[in-house]
């Protein structure tokens, strides 16, 4: 069997998700009345970039970059850019450990003004970890690490809309095949995914100012489920349907504030009292995720989680931003500010991001991520 306190540990360390938020003292998990949606590989769910992460989390319809590889594939062919590479890298629970990291290598590359490609890989660094056994018996040191490769194509329908397909490639090692049960031994879990978007954008005017409306939505992460042993228990990878637009004013030629808004639920079984969501198959679980909370239609709002956030830009040079992030107290309680700062020097691109949780004690506090645009060439029209 599975050595389920390991995964659980992992989980519960780096990703508040499944219920570690804190309020009074207690642990959110102890609390009855909470549901919380948990899934395989969370880390895919990760705002990987700082530029997104400093308005909130928000991306599924703000300006196109090359992280649109992460937040809608659509955006790529309206990047003001034929080509271009970034890295990110982020310390992860940094106020409790100091060997966690999670890093994103994208790039995309025009083909025309109708088409684009682009790839990613994200990879995350749980650090060491030292295993032991029921008895708390050491039984060896490892350090888990996941990562996901994805490769995107975007499509122009017309000039305003687009849409983009990516696939994408999952493997999960958090035992290293350290077996801990007569019965089964562990393995590494590996999935294939794809995430379908759309993104429609088109002028306005707001208060007698130029103005860019953009609307996008995206289900990502579709795909099968996750076995970490050899009796083939299968747990869900996090599939997700967001939607979003974001305003862009030009105040005058020189300024610029973009607003933004997400909202994402997962679309993954609501736990079960009888266990029986995790029977679900993929399009059973998908669809069947709107209807199946235990609380009915209550609980299903409470699984939407909000994002929204602001930037402003002067002269395309430099870049302020702020956010917030709200998930309901049952659902995981993640409730949490961002600020960022972005810098752009010729062709290259320097951005940072931190996050500011509502409750004390939080083990996302102090996040920073630190990520750089490399762009090869020149900013075109779209």
């Amino acid at each position: 069997m599975r050595n389920r306190l390991i995964i659980f540990s992992i989980i519960f360390s780096y990703f508040s998700i499944n219920a570690f938020a804190q309020n009074s003292g207690t642990i959110s998990g102890q609390d009855t009345e909470r549901n919380v949606i948990a899934t395989a590989v969370p880390f895919l769910t990760i705002a990987p970039d700082p530029k997104s992460a400093g308005m909130g989390d928000v991306g599924v319809a703000t300006t196109p970059d090359l992280n649109a590889t992460f937040w809608n594939p659509a955006k790529l062919t309206f990047i003001n850019q034929n080509s271009g590479l970034g890295l990110t890298f982020t310390p992860w629970l940094k106020k409790y450990v100091d060997d966690m990291s999670i890093s994103y290598l994208s790039g995309f590359k025009k083909i025309d003004d109708e088409q684009a490609f682009g790839a990613a890989l994200t990879y995350f660094n749980l650090g060491d970890i030292e295993l032991t056994n029921g008895a708390g018996q050491p039984i060896g040191s490892f350090t888990p690490r996941e990562f996901a490769f994805s490769a995107s194509y975007s499509r122009k329908l017309s000039d305003n809309l687009s849409i983009g397909v990516s696939g994408r490639y999952i493997l999960s090692n958090l035992s290293g095949n350290i077996t801990t049960s007569p019965v089964t031994d562990p393995k590494p879990g590996t999935s294939i995914a794809a995430d379908i978007g759309i993104y429609h954008n088109k002028e306005i005017t707001v208060f007698n100012k130029q103005s860019l409306l953009a609307l996008g939505a995206t289900i990502t992460n579709i795909g099968s489920k996750i076995s970490y042993n050899s009796a083939d228990e299968e747990d869900f990878i996090p599939t997700n349907l967001r939607i979003g637009s974001a305003l862009s004013s030009f105040l005058d030629p020189y300024n610029k504030i973009t607003l933004a808004l997400d909202l994402n639920k997962l679309m993954v079984p609501t736990p079960q009292p009888d266990g029986s969501h995790r029977d679900k198959g993929l399009l059973e679980g998908m669809f069947g995720s709107f209807g199946d909370a235990p609380g009915g239609f209550k609980e299903e709002l409470q699984e939407v989680m909000i994002s929204f956030g602001a930037e402003y830009e002067y002269q395309e040079k430099f870049a302020v931003r702020a956010g917030y992030f709200y998930e309901h107290i049952n659902k995981g309680n993640r409730k949490y500010f961002t600020m960022g700062l972005g810098f752009k020097l010729e062709k290259l691109e320097f951005n940072f991001s931190y996050l500011v949780p509502q409750l004390q004690e939080h083990p996302l506090a102090e996040t920073l991520r630190f990520g750089a645009i490399f762009n090869f060439t020149k900013s075109e029209s779209n």
